[in-house]
């Protein structure tokens, strides 16, 4: 026979659920974005607790007083914002990349509202931006993501969480070295044509004087960086890879670092 009790204790274990996964959804910019209306967010959130309180194994927290659950609570917050804060730091790669392109060929000026960010960012960082996401659903990495979601409660369980600074710091540092070796490796053919694109219109504004090298080499470098740009653009479904090998390598190691012992 099915039981079908519901008391307090579940209430606020459930609950506790709910924290964790609404401030991933909030965080994580493939779930939680601008875009996504939120009254769907929060369905979305209440229907994931509802499955994981049934599929993974909970114990009862222990406190004694209000001020004691507050405190839980804010554990859970913290768990699921440093999730989704992982993926977010990954997806934010793309926009450097696009940035340091638009800075090359002329459109670092020009920007748009990212409605996943609602930040503003250049138009190739947008571009990047919105390939990476539909990179992200056409391989199948968001279901990846929420299955580390529900292996946090595993591993780091309700009221578990202990953060270790030096552990945190370690992870930021590898993090902050492969976002620009990731991003510089994405834009560094664009990077090098416009470079010697430069170099030819710095010499040739020494031959010749007389022409306005200025006007010349703005409209120069952006259609040279647009055909390069057009001509590399397969290699971006390798930086996807890169940037997703790395996000799982993120989740990992933050959640790692929330581990007690």
């Amino acid at each position: 026979m099915i039981d079908y009790s519901f008391s307090y204790g579940d209430l606020e274990i459930y609950l506790l659920i709910v924290v964790r996964i609404m401030t991933f959804i909030y965080v994580c910019p493939f779930f939680g974005g601008t875009q996504t209306p939120n009254l769907v967010k929060i369905g979305y959130g209440l229907c994931i607790s509802i499955l994981l309180y049934g599929a993974v194994p909970f114990y009862p927290p222990e406190y004694n007083t209000v001020a004691g659950y507050a405190v839980i609570v804010l554990k859970e917050a913290m768990v699921g914002l440093l999730v989704g804060f992982s993926v977010t730091l990954c997806q934010q790669i793309a926009a450097f990349a696009g940035s340091v392109v638009d800075m090359q060929i002329g459109l670092s000026m020009v920007s748009m509202m990212d409605p996943a960010t609602n930040q503003q960012v250049t138009i190739t960082g947008s571009l990047y931006s919105q390939y990476l996401t539909m990179a992200l659903i056409l391989t199948g990495m968001y279901q990846y993501i929420l299955r580390a979601l529900v292996d946090t409660f595993t591993l780091v369980p309700i009221n578990g969480a202990m953060i270790n600074s030096d552990r945190m710091l370690e992870v930021m540092i590898d993090f902050m070295k492969d976002y620009i070796v990731i991003g510089f490796r994405i834009c560094l053919p664009i990077f090098i044509i416009t470079f010697m694109t430069n170099v030819i219109l710095g010499v040739l504004a020494k031959v010749s004087p007389q022409m306005n090298m200025f006007s010349v080499g703005i409209q120069i470098k952006i259609i040279v960086g647009l055909v390069i740009m057009f001509i590399t653009v397969t290699m971006l479904a390798d930086a996807s890879n890169f940037i997703m090998i790395n996000s799982k390598e993120m989740i990992r190691k933050f959640v790692e670092s929330m581990q007690s012992g």
